[in-house]
C-alpha cells in the first residue's frame, strides 16, 4: 500500500507547487477587438501560443525570469517585450495594424535573444513570408537578394554565401544554432541544407559573432527550422513546387506536435531538377540535380527548459557543368567509340528529362545532434553537442559516359569507380551559463569547439587527409538602458591542424614505404594557430523612431586544408590548386556605423563599414598553365591556381528605404543599395583589386498587400521587382584570374493569396513568380561557369545564368489537433 500512497504525495506535492504560466490577451490597439490566430513566442524558451476567438493566449510550464516575448500576427506590427514570469502571470498586448514588421527578433551571434535595432552589430532577418514568396533553385539562392549579401555559383544547384565580399570559410553556416561542417573550402561545395526546412534566416554580418570563433570573419548566416507548436496542437503541411526552366518540381511533408510539453518535428523532402537554359547556351549540358532529405526532432519542454534531440540527412546528386563546345556551339561529351573515348556533340535525347551525366558530385550529409537549455534559479545554462558527417564523392571521366538515369541500375559501382572521395566526421559542442542579470547588465560566458577527421578513400587526391581540433573560450556582456544598448565581448581560439603525408607510387597507388614510391603528393606537417577576438558596441535611441549604431570588431580565421596543402585539380572548380603551407592566418579590423529611421511613412536604414584584413588570402593563377611545379601529366590541362596573400581592404555598405505612405498602408515602394569595394594594399594595378568581390547593386520592388476581412481571400499580395547590377571592373585582372563583367538589368514579378476555410485558418496558399521576366541572357561576376570554355560559334565566353523561370508554389497547412 506505500506505493499508492507515496504517489498521491506526490501528487499533492506538485499540485501545492506553484505552476509558472503567461496568459493574457492580445488586441487590436485602435478598434479594442481581441486578434484571432495572433502568436506570442519566446524564443529562449521555445515556446509559445496562439490566441482564441477571444483574443486570449495561456503559455504554460514556465519557468521563473526574465525573457524577451514576441507577438506577432499577418497585417499588425510584430513588437517584442520583455517579460518577468514569476507564478501565474498575465500580460495583456495590442498591436496596431501595419503592414510592416519592425524590431524582429533576432538570436544569431548575441548571448541571448534581443531586438534587432537594439542590436549594434550589423544584422538582417530573412523572414518566413520572404522566403515563402520568392523562388530559388538552392537555399542560399533564397537569402541573396539580401542587402550586403550575394553568392558564389556553379549552376542551379551549387552556391556559397558571401558577406559584403568574404566568402568559403570567412563565413560561418549554422544549422539551427550549431555549425554546418561540410568541405567549406571547396568554392564548388554547396550548403548541405534542405531548402523546405529553413523558416527563416538570421544573418550577421562581419566579425561581432564572438559566439563562433575562427571562420566567423566575415559574418554568421543561421538557417532556422519551424518554432515549435504550441502545447496541445499536431500539425502539418505540405510544400509543392514547380519551375519552368529547369522542369524542377519540388515536394515536402512536414508534421509537429506538442503534447503537455512533449514536442516534435518531422520533415520529408525531394527536389529534382533537369538541365537549366538560357537564350545564349540554350539547354546547358549536365546543369541537373536531385535533393533528397529528411530532419526533425523529439523533446520535451518544461519548466525547467527545454531538451531536443535533431536528426538531419541530405542527400544530393549534381551533375557538374565543363562547358566545352564544339565549332557550332554544341556541348559535348565523353563517348565510347572503337574502343576508345572520344568527344562528341550532345543529342537531345541528352538534353531532356533528368539525367545526370559524368562528371557529377553525390554528397550526403547525415548529422545528429542533443541542444539542451536548462533553468537554474535566475541563471540560465545552454549545452549543445553535434556528430556529423559529410561524405562527399566525384565521379570523373574514368570510363566511357554512361547515362546516370533515376530510378534505373547505374551499371557501375559508385565505391570503385569514384575518383575522389572526401569522407568528413566532425563532433562539434558549446556550452554557455548566461549569469544572472545585475544592475541591468546581462553577462554570458561560454566555450565551443569540435573536432575533426577527414580521410580520403577515392582514387585521386587533391587534399591531404588531416585532423583537426578547435577550442575557444569566450564573454559577452549587454546592457540594455532604456535609450542606450551596448554589448561587447571577447574570444580566444586555439586551433591544431595536423597534415599527413601521402607518398604515390608509379601507378599512383599510395604507399607508406619511401622506396616504393615515385611522388609525395602532399607532406605531412602540423601547424598551431591561436588568437583573440573581440568586439565592443553601442546601439543609441535619438527617439523612439530614430536609432544610431555603432561597432568595432576584430576577427580571426586560419587558413583552411586547401589553402595551405591542396594539389590537384577538382572537377568543377576548372583549375589545378595549389596549397601554400607558409601561410599566416588572417585577421581583420572592422568598422562598422549604421542609422535606422522608422515613422509611419518611411522606413531608412543606412550602414557602412570598413575592414582591414591583414595577410588576407587569395588563389592567384600562376602565369603558366603548367606553373611552377611538375604538372606536365595532367591529362586535361586546365588554369593552375596557387594561394598567396596580403593585406586588404574592404569598405562599402547598404542603404535600405521602405515608403509606405498613410492611409495607403498596403502600398510599398522598397528600395536597396549595397556596394562593396576590395582592395590588396600597396600592389599595382592588376593586382589592386580583391578577386571575387560582388558587383554594386540597386533593387527596387513595388508591392502591394492586402488583409481583407471576411472574404475569399485572406491575404494576397503582389509585387514588381527590378535588380540591377552595375558593371563590375574593378577586378584581379593579373594572368586573367578575373576578368570585368558588364551591367545588366533584370526584372521579376509575384503574387499570392491565401485561402481560408471558413474558420479563421488557412486552407491553402498559392504563390507565383516569374524571375528574369524579359528572359534576360547574363554572367553575374561571381558565377564561376563564366570562366568555362570560350563558345567557338558565338565568340562568347563560359556560360551563362538562368534565363526566364517561372515557378508555381503551393502550401497546404493541415491540423490534426
Amino acid at each position: 500500500m506505500k506505493f499508492p500512497f507515496l504517489f498521491i504525495l506526490l501528487f499533492i506535492a506538485l499540485k501545492a507547487f506553484p505552476q509558472n504560466s503567461l496568459s493574457g490577451k492580445i488586441t487590436d490597439q485602435t478598434t479594442q477587438e481581441p486578434i484571432i490566430g495572433a502568436t506570442i513566442y519566446l524564443p529562449d524558451l521555445r515556446q509559445g501560443a496562439s490566441t482564441n476567438v477571444d483574443g486570449a493566449y495561456e503559455v504554460i510550464n514556465l519557468p521563473k525570469g526574465k525573457f524577451l516575448a514576441q507577438i506577432r500576427y499577418v497585417g499588425y506590427n510584430a513588437i517584442t517585450k520583455y517579460v518577468t514570469i514569476n507564478g501565474e502571470t498575465s500580460v495583456d498586448f495590442t498591436l496596431s495594424p501595419s503592414v510592416t514588421e519592425l524590431g524582429a527578433v533576432i538570436i544569431t551571434g548575441v548571448s541571448a535573444s534581443t531586438q534587432r535595432h537594439q542590436n549594434p552589430v550589423p544584422t538582417e532577418v530573412v523572414t518566413h513570408d520572404e522566403l515563402q514568396q520568392r523562388t530559388a533553385t538552392n537555399v542560399v539562392d533564397a537569402i541573396a537578394k539580401t542587402p550586403g549579401i550575394s553568392q558564389i555559383s556553379t549552376g542551379a544547384a551549387i552556391s556559397k554565401p558571401v558577406i559584403r565580399g568574404l566568402s568559403g570559410n570567412r563565413v560561418v553556416t549554422l544549422n539551427n544554432g550549431m555549425r554546418q561542417e561540410g568541405q567549406q573550402w571547396g568554392d564548388e561545395h554547396g550548403i548541405e541544407i534542405d531548402e523546405f526546412s529553413v523558416d527563416r534566416a538570421e544573418i550577421v554580418k562581419g566579425p561581432g559573432s564572438i559566439m563562433y570563433g575562427s571562420d566567423a570573419m566575415a559574418g554568421v548566416i543561421n538557417f532556422i527550422s519551424p518554432d515549435p507548436v504550441e502545447n496541445g496542437r499536431i500539425i502539418g503541411s505540405y510544400s509543392g513546387n514547380y519551375q519552368t526552366n529547369n522542369n524542377l518540381i519540388g515536394n515536402s511533408l512536414f508534421n509537429a506536435g506538442n503534447l503537455n510539453g512533449f514536442n516534435w518535428q518531422a520533415r520529408a523532402s525531394h527536389k529534382i531538377a533537369g538541365n537549366y537554359q538560357n537564350r545564349y547556351d540554350g539547354k546547358v549540358y549536365n546543369s541537373g540535380f536531385e535533393e533528397k532529405s529528411a530532419s526533425g526532432y523529439v523533446g520535451i519542454n518544461k519548466s525547467w527548459g527545454f531538451s531536443h534531440l535533431n536528426f538531419s540527412t541530405f542527400n544530393q546528386e549534381i551533375g557538374l557543368v565543363e562547358g566545352e563546345r564544339d565549332s557550332l556551339g554544341n556541348f559535348l561529351k565523353l563517348a565510347e567509340i572503337d574502343g576508345e573515348e572520344k568527344e562528341v556533340a550532345v543529342t537531345s535525347k541528352d538534353l531532356k528529362g533528368y539525367h545526370i551525366h559524368e562528371p557529377y558530385q553525390t554528397i550526403n550529409h547525415l548529422r545528429f545532434s542533443s541542444q539542451n537549455n536548462f533553468i537554474l534559479g535566475r541563471s540560465r545554462a545552454t549545452l549543445n553537442v553535434d556528430w556529423q558527417r559529410n561524405l562527399r564523392q566525384e565521379f570523373g571521366h574514368h570510363h566511357a559516359e554512361e547515362d546516370h538515369d533515376h530510378g534505373h541500375d547505374h551499371g557501375h559501382d559508385e565505391a570503385e569507380s569514384a575518383g575522389l572521395i572526401f569522407d568528413l566526421q566532425t563532433w562539434g559542442y558549446d556550452a554557455k551559463y548566461f549569469l544572472p542579470e545585475f544592475s541591468g547588465w546581462n553577462t554570458t560566458v561560454g566555450l565551443s569547439g569540435m573536432h575533426q577527421n577527414n580521410q580520403n578513400k577515392g582514387e585521386e587526391f587533391l587534399i591531404p587527409e588531416y585532423r583537426l581540433t578547435d577550442l575557444g573560450v569566450f564573454g559577452f556582456i549587454t546592457n540594455n538602458h532604456p535609450t542606450l544598448h551596448v554589448s561587447g565581448g571577447l574570444r580566444f581560439d586555439q586551433r591544431n591542424l595536423h597534415s599527413g603525408e601521402l607518398l604515390l607510387t608509379e601507378e599512383e597507388t599510395p604507399t607508406e614505404n619511401p622506396t616504393e614510391a615515385s611522388e609525395t603528393k602532399f607532406k605531412g606537417f602540423e601547424r598551431n594557430f591561436s588568437s583573440i577576438s573581440a568586439s565592443a558596441g553601442a546601439a543609441y535611441d535619438f527617439s523612439e523612431k530614430l536609432t544610431g549604431k555603432l561597432n568595432v570588431a576584430r576577427g580571426f580565421r586560419a587558413p583552411n586544408i586547401a589553402e595551405l596543402a591542396s594539389n590537384g585539380r577538382h572537377e568543377g572548380s576548372l583549375r589545378f590548386e595549389i596549397g601554400n603551407p607558409d601561410l599566416k592566418p588572417e585577421t581583420s579590423l572592422q568598422l562598422d556605423a549604421g542609422l535606422i529611421l522608422e515613422t509611419e511613412h518611411v522606413n531608412f536604414e543606412l550602414t557602412g563599414f570598413s575592414n582591414h584584413i591583414q595577410h588576407y588570402i587569395f588563389p592567384e593563377k600562376l602565369r603558366s598553365v603548367l606553373g611552377s611545379d611538375s604538372i606536365s601529366d595532367e591529362a586535361e590541362p586546365v588554369p593552375t591556381f596557387k594561394f598567396t596573400q596580403g593585406n586588404a581592404h574592404l569598405f562599402g555598405g547598404e542603404i535600405m528605404v521602405d515608403l509606405h505612405p498613410h492611409p495607403l498602408d498596403w502600398l510599398h515602394f522598397e528600395n536597396s543599395f549595397s556596394f562593396v569595394r576590395g582592395r590588396q594594399l600597396n600592389q599595382p594595378d592588376s593586382t589592386g583589386n580583391l578577386p571575387f568581390i560582388p558587383a554594386p547593386r540597386l533593387q527596387s520592388e513595388l508591392r502591394i498587400d492586402f488583409s481583407p476581412k471576411n472574404a475569399l481571400v485572406k491575404n494576397w499580395f503582389a509585387r514588381l521587382e527590378m535588380e540591377h547590377y552595375f558593371a563590375q571592373n574593378h577586378f584581379y585582372a593579373a594572368n586573367q584570374t578575373e576578368t570585368a563583367t558588364p551591367g545588366y538589368t533584370l526584372f521579376n514579378l509575384g503574387a499570392g493569396i491565401d485561402v481560408p476555410n471558413g474558420k479563421n485558418a488557412t486552407l491553402f496558399s498559392v504563390y507565383l513568380t516569374a524571375n528574369n521576366l524579359f528572359d534576360k541572357a547574363y554572367q553575374h561576376h561571381l558565377s564561376r561557369l563564366k570562366y568555362a570554355a570560350i563558345n567557338e560559334a558565338t565568340g562568347r565566353p563560359g556560360v551563362f545564368n538562368m534565363g526566364r523561370n517561372v515557378s508555381f508554389k503551393v502550401i497546404v497547412p493541415l491540423s490534426f489537433k
